[in-house]
């Protein structure tokens, strides 16, 4: 490892079927008013609901509520949340749902008390934060962003066009995180593969980028093979605990910050299906499945060894009389295959994408320095069409 890091990862996680249990003893720890962030109606309907508010309730919460955080929170919903946490004063905010409701819990614990437009300061000048966090907690019922254990948060402006990503600091991620493998059996097939497929990519993003000999590489290939052996366990069986269990696992594993240790990383991924998100308002694990091979395969020429090693490490392709882009297309390959088992969406045009917007969504991706090329608006829009 040739890089320079410190490592702090202050969310402290309780795992299992009886993780739910530890909640009343994180909620000893803040004052008496909750902000209870969550969806639509799954939590209700799966009992979930109920469960966290009887604990609130018996801790003595003032409990003040915030449904409707949509898959792709917006800028709309974002100042919605600051109006109701600004006025009653909440100590802490508990995100009770998936990526998507964390994140939004997230972006409001910065953002109430912002003296200016939170979404100019933290999302398009990327500022860092100097005014009152109020503390996230998290229950999670959908796995796939890792969002339960980092300090990242993704909103979207339609107005503008726009669906970015800003990484807060440690002081930002969740102070805890409830992760119970079978709240996550009741959500839709679509969804379940959407996010193992998330997880995947986010492990990619990592991992596709520098030239040394790397401990996280190595640690990524195994939760890569974890995620894969599970993905089709649960295909088999949605309520497989022990497939289930693992996905959760390695999904948070995916991105808690401890792969991009010590080295840099890629994530045009992410910015061309963020880019299209905001065009389509597609699940966002979709949009990275329907970009990603047409992207590794316009930049594997210019880290064919990495490639090489994914296709022999991950994928188990047999190196005997293959050169090294043999053994990288051989691994694309094989990641296709697995891609289309999921069932996860192969194009853009799939998710509603047509060939008008292709500039617009161009012009909204971030290009990036720290994979093994960096694109040009250019190449964005042939790795576009690529993907149609």
């Amino acid at each position: 490892m040739l890089g320079n890091f410190t490592y702090c990862n202050p969310t402290r996680v309780h795992f299992g079927e009886k993780a739910l249990e530890a909640l009343s003893g994180e909620l000893a720890g803040y004052g008496g008013k909750v902000l209870l962030a969550y969806g639509g109606g799954s939590i209700k309907k799966s009992g979930l609901y109920q469960q966290v508010v009887d604990i609130l309730n018996r801790c003595g919460k003032e409990v003040f509520e915030l449904p409707g955080v949509m898959p792709n929170p917006t800028v709309e919903k974002l100042y919605e949340g600051c109006r109701i946490a600004r006025e009653h004063d909440v100590d802490l905010i508990l995100a009770v749902g998936g990526g998507s409701v964390c994140d939004y819990a997230k972006a409001l614990s910065v953002s109430a008390w912002c003296a200016q437009d939170p979404w100019e300061k933290y999302y398009l000048r990327m500022e860092d934060v100097d005014n009152r966090i109020i503390p996230v907690g998290c229950v999670l019922t959908m796995v796939g962003t890792g969002s339960e254990m980092n300090g990242g948060s993704v909103i979207t402006n339609h107005r503008q066009k726009r669906k970015i990503g800003h990484v807060f600091g440690s002081n930002v991620m969740p102070k805890f995180t409830i992760l119970n493998p079978t709240y996550t059996f009741t959500v839709p097939m679509k969804q379940m593969v959407a996010g193992i497929y998330d997880a995947f990519n986010h492990i990619c993003e990592q991992y596709f980028s520098g030239t040394d000999d790397n401990t996280t590489d190595y640690i990524a290939e195994g939760l890569m093979k974890s995620l894969i052996v599970s993905s089709r366990a649960a295909l088999r069986n949605p309520e497989d605990y022990e497939a289930r269990s693992n996905i959760m696992w390695a999904a948070t594993w995916a991105l808690n910050t401890l792969l991009a240790m010590g080295k840099s990383t890629d994530w045009e991924v992410h910015m061309i299906g963020q880019s299209i998100g905001a065009y389509t308002d597609a699940t966002h694990g979709m949009t990275l499945s329907a970009v990603s091979l047409a992207y590794y395969r316009f930049i594997m020429e210019y880290g064919l060894p990495k490639f090489a090693r994914f296709a022999v490490n991950v994928w188990g392709v047999d190196p005997r009389g293959k050169d090294d882009r043999a053994l990288a297309q051989a691994g694309l390959e094989a990641m296709e295959a697995w891609m289309k088992e999921l069932g996860v969406a192969m194009n853009i045009r799939d998710l509603g994408v047509t060939e008008d917007m292709l500039e617009g969504i161009a012009d909204g991706t971030f290009l990036l320095s720290g994979g093994y090329r960096e694109l040009t608006r250019a190449d964005v829009i042939q790795i576009l069409k690529a993907s149609m």
